[in-house]
């Protein structure tokens, strides 16, 4: 494929992607009033319009037909009248509706994945299409009018699918009378943005949104929809529609002006077209040659003005290993403007003008350094959205009514985390779908509970981290079952008398533990929540759990916005510098020998704010050799990192700074690095390297240690 097929493919799943999640947040938003709106019904006509066009565009032909036949349904909805569909539909057939759509959405969406791991489209959807099809033939028979849907189906083929009869006689107007264009008074010419691909299909997606002001006016070439090759007619010639008033100009100029990858239109007045010669669109089209857009002359002008686009569309999609490439360069321009300020050949060195120089690279630095990360920062609702689906089909299928509530889905988070997110937090949701939520309403009524269960998806910032808690007011978790589970798995690592209540929960953390007796649909297979911890901590974050039995139980995830850039504390150890993240330090102060507590094992402890903590020395981990081992001449740093709160030992503290995280090569994982407590390094400003330390796994390490 090349790669302006590649460009296409992209923006066709790119497109198609958002569209998906557009229709299930009307399903969603219209199953809880339990109707649809008309502008449901026309937005939903208008989205499967568009998909049913692109797809046939891409040649994607299981999607295309999908697409064509819900459109079908909802145009005999529409024309016949939403209100009408109401009366004559029962619930239960309502219901039936929007489940029908919602597999439908579904059935899109494997196909789309199909298309982007390279797979091949499904064959037969005859099954798809005949429940489609039976449901047209169930409303048609409440309709009254069961040759409606063949009559539709034609309709919807057309170009002109969304107008009334008018419109349609005004496409056999214009199909056998060659001299209409001379006979409009006023053109609008269109030229789209060099390069951006499809551009019929965008030609197409244009005509739908002036229809929404406009519906009559002609459009050339004509069969843009279905053919292909107009794309090049379009990008050589332009793209033109003729309009009988100047109102309906003026409103489609408008229209226009809102749409994205416009390079230019043009207006043209038509003063004279009876006195003209006749001529075809087609024509028109052919006598114009130019070599630039900009000089471009319509054929049938008397009069005619020149626009730029304006007011375009403020948004633009950016693939994201361009992004990727970017964060690299700008990371790489941050050490480099670190190594020429701290090049220690200017050591002593009186350089006024250098130094004023500096510091203003620097500052233009941090900033293109800013913008950088900001441009990465997406909004967390997408993934916060797609819940809403989960707790809806999973609602219907174990009969139980749940609220998902969601509190601040636009908190950004890098574009590389909110990808890793998805499906830990899907998992989660459904954990307290099928066992954290009551089996019935009657059961939450004995307790005094809402009978309607709730489910709080919250995200928040605090600093470098963003916080999503998973909350639920079911059943709770039984820290004894638990615990007799796990005993009962092999699992334990002391006795049970010794497992605190946080203790007891982070079992649930481990690989292969489930409190599912049985499969189920939903859980029980032995994949759990170890594969949430596992993804959260690939992004450096951490999962924490709490629970209270009739309560409910609250899921944490601290993840960091970014992975590319931290702010981080630089400490030394002999000859060693090593990168503590600063969001893992809660303090950092010097003590007297007096306060180390020794444990019988010879380990150290040491109490801050009434709780006790293990002191770990990091020479010993690493085996560093140094000269400050008396606990007196060095510097004690109190860090945590989710439920793991300790104390390091170091020599001293060099001083924070804004690091750039570089992977380590990857031969290293041959060592096990990740569990050493080593999770990348980073260059200084003189050269050297800086092991970044992963303050969870650091943790372990020393378990194994002392």
């Amino acid at each position: 494929m090349d790669n302006g097929m590649d460009n296409m493919l992209d923006m066709y799943l790119f497109e198609t992607n958002s569209l998906l999640e557009q229709l299930d947040s009307i399903l969603l938003n219209a199953e809880k009033s339990k109707l649809f709106t008309v502008d449901d019904v026309n937005e939903i006509f208008r989205i499967m319009h568009t998909i049913k066009g692109s797809s046939a565009m891409m040649e994607f032909s299981s999607l295309m037909k999908i697409a064509h036949k819900t459109e079908d349904l909802f145009y005999i909805i529409r024309e016949k009248g939403v209100e009408t569909f109401d009366d004559v539909c029962s619930e239960a057939e309502h219901h039936e509706l929007f489940n029908l759509v919602f597999n439908t959405i579904d059935f899109m969406r494997s196909e789309i994945e199909k298309i982007e791991n390279d797979e091949p489209l499904t064959d037969n959807i005859d099954q798809e299409l005949e429940k489609i099809n039976n449901f047209i033939d169930k409303i048609n028979t409440h309709f009254g009018n069961a040759q409606n849907s063949d009559s539709t189906e034609k309709t919807a083929d057309e170009p002109a699918a969304e107008n009334s009869e008018k419109e349609q006689q005004n496409e056999q107007h214009k199909a056998s009378n060659e001299d209409l264009p001379d006979k409009s008074p006023f053109f609008l010419k269109v030229f789209f943005d060099d390069g951006c691909g499809m551009e019929n299909l965008r030609a197409f997606m244009l005509v739908t949104a002036i229809k929404d002001v406009c519906s009559d006016f002609t459009f050339y070439p004509k069969d843009i929809e279905t053919n292909s090759e107009t794309a090049h007619q379009i990008i050589d010639n332009g793209f033109l529609m003729g309009f009988n008033s100047k109102e309906d100009l003026d409103k489609s100029v408008a229209v226009l002006k809102g749409q994205s990858n416009i390079y230019t239109y043009e207006v043209i007045e038509n003063e004279q077209p009876a006195k003209e010669e006749k001529i075809t669109p087609a024509d028109t089209v052919k006598k114009e040659e130019p070599t630039e857009k900009k000089t471009k002359k319509p054929a049938v002008n008397s009069s005619s003005s020149s626009h730029s686009s304006q007011n375009k569309q403020s948004l633009i999609s950016v693939n994201l290993s361009k992004l990727d490439s970017l964060m690299a360069i700008v990371g790489e321009i941050v050490i480099t403007e670190s190594m020429v300020t701290s090049c220690p050949e200017l050591a002593g060195l009186k350089l006024d003008s250098f130094t004023k120089s500096a510091r203003q690279l620097r500052k233009l630095t941090d900033e293109l350094q800013d913008i950088s990360m900001s441009i990465r920062m997406v909004p967390i609702s997408g993934v916060f959205q797609r819940m809403n689906r989960i707790v809806r089909d999973m609602g219907q299928k174990l009969n139980k009514d749940v609220e998902l509530v969601l509190v601040g889905e636009d908190t950004e988070v890098d574009k590389a985390i909110v990808d890793c997110i998805g499906d830990p937090i899907m998992h989660i949701v459904r954990n307290s779908m099928d066992h954290g939520i009551e089996e019935t309403a009657e059961e939450r009524i004995k307790l005094g509970k809402d009978p309607k269960g709730k489910i709080i998806l919250k995200a928040e910032h605090t600093g470098s981290e963003v916080i999503i808690s998973i909350t639920d007011d079911g059943k709770g978790m039984d820290t004894q079952a638990i615990l007799e589970k796990a005993a009962r798995n092999g699992i334990l690592t002391k006795p049970e008398s010794e497992y605190t209540k946080k203790e007891i929960l982070n079992l649930t953390l481990i690989p292969g533990f489930s409190t599912n007796e049985t499969v189920t649909e939903f859980s029980g297979r032995g994949v759990g929540m170890d594969v949430v911890k596992k993804n959260i901590e690939q992004v450096g974050g951490v999962v924490s759990i709490s629970s209270e039995i009739g309560e409910g139980t609250c899921t944490t995830l601290k993840i960091p916005l970014t992975m590319a850039i931290v702010d981080g504390m630089e400490i030394a150890v002999g000859k060693s510098i090593f990168t503590i993240p600063i969001h893992n330090i809660r303090q950092s102060f010097k003590i007297s020998a007096s306060e180390i507590i020794h444990n019988v094992d010879n380990s150290e402890v040491i109490k801050r704010m009434d709780e006790f903590y293990p002191v770990f020395r990091l020479h010993e981990l690493y085996g560093l050799q140094t000269d400050v081992t008396n606990i007196e001449d060095g510097i004690i740093i109190w860090v945590e990192a989710g439920d793991k709160s300790y104390c390091l030992f170091v020599d001293e503290l060099l001083g924070g700074q804004q690091v750039v995280v570089k992977p380590l090569p990857t031969y290293l994982n041959d060592f096990n690095i990740k569990n050493s407590g080593i999770a990348g390094c980073t260059i200084l400003g003189d050269g050297n390297i800086s092991i970044i330390l992963d303050v969870a796994n650091l943790y372990l390490k020393a378990q194994n240690i002392y």
